[in-house]
């Protein structure tokens, strides 16, 4: 019986050494020949000593893998920051700082030819423009100047805001916010992250976050749907492409807001001479106010 156990040994043992000598493994890596004459002649104690070895083989195997040092963690910090800016301010003629009437407000944001420390650059374009020559126009409007080399903050426009409320007699319900180029997405931004501070926006060739639209919190997506917005660009900018008003448009509408998008045909960049100056644009502004 134990000379028929160790032929057949002999036979499988034979078989799996020539599987192995005839795979196409590096020279360094073949079996010797030597070892493989061993094994023929000592099958038992061949085996013996692969069962000794095999759990050794296993524990290497175990230890050679990487440990994930992966854990779940969190972490809470205060931040605290301190923020300003120059800004023009309009108030209307018969505007009284201690009388009953509340005045409608709009907060504008210039482009980036404006940024700088020479505030009265911010009187270039829009309604700081447009009250140079109209003292009786109907609104407070408040005009901040971005500082160079940066872009708009909300933290600063909405503590400008805040600011500027706690000061003049402000129509909370009636605050509107417009601005062009770096402003237009300074609209976008603000105005679709604060839809409860502003009874009506007008972006004019900007662009913002689409997706962040789409991917609002819940629990302000009802404000975002009832927030007036009327959006304008001119359809050959090249500096700001026509699209990107027409992605943040269509992102509100997917929300069910029914915002609305005005194309100047023949308009580059500079679609706000023709915005700012039409009446239609104010008319519209005071249609809508916050309840």
């Amino acid at each position: 019986m134990i000379r028929g156990f160790t032929a057949g040994l002999k036979s499988t043992v034979a078989h799996y050494s020539g599987a192995v000598m005839n795979l196409n493994l590096e020279p360094n890596l073949r079996f010797p020949l030597s070892i493989t004459n061993s094994v023929m002649r000592n099958p038992i104690l061949f085996f013996a000593g692969l069962l000794v070895a095999l759990p050794l083989c296993t524990t290497w195997s175990q230890d050679s893998m990487p440990k994930i040092n992966q854990t779940t963690n969190s972490f809470q910090r205060k931040i605290t920051k301190t923020v300003g800016a120059d800004y023009l301010l309009f108030l209307p003629k018969d505007y009284k700082a201690n009388g009953s009437q509340r005045w409608p407000l709009i907060l504008f944001l210039h482009g980036a030819g404006e940024r700088g420390t020479n505030v009265s650059r911010v009187a270039a374009h829009g309604p700081p423009k447009i009250v140079k020559n109209k003292p009786d126009w109907p609104f407070i409007v408040v005009s901040p100047q971005c500082p160079s080399r940066e872009t708009w903050s909300n933290d600063m426009l909405l503590a400008l805001l805040d600011e500027v409320i706690g000061k003049l007699a402000v129509d909370e319900k009636r605050i509107y916010l417009t601005g062009l180029s770096m402003g237009g997405y300074g609209t976008w931004s603000l105005g679709l992250a604060n839809p409860d501070r502003f009874a009506a926006i007008a972006p004019i060739c900007g662009g913002g976050d689409s997706l962040a639209v789409l991917l609002s919190d819940p629990r302000k997506v009802q404000a975002l749907k009832k927030l007036p917005v009327w959006a304008f660009h001119g359809a050959k900018d090249e500096t700001v492409k026509l699209v990107e008003s027409e992605r943040m448009v269509d992102s509100l509408k997917k929300l069910g807001n029914d915002a609305k998008l005005t194309v100047y045909p023949g308009a580059g960049h500079d679609s706000w001479t023709e915005t700012y100056g039409n009446q239609e644009l104010y008319d519209w502004f005071l249609q809508h106010k916050m309840k």
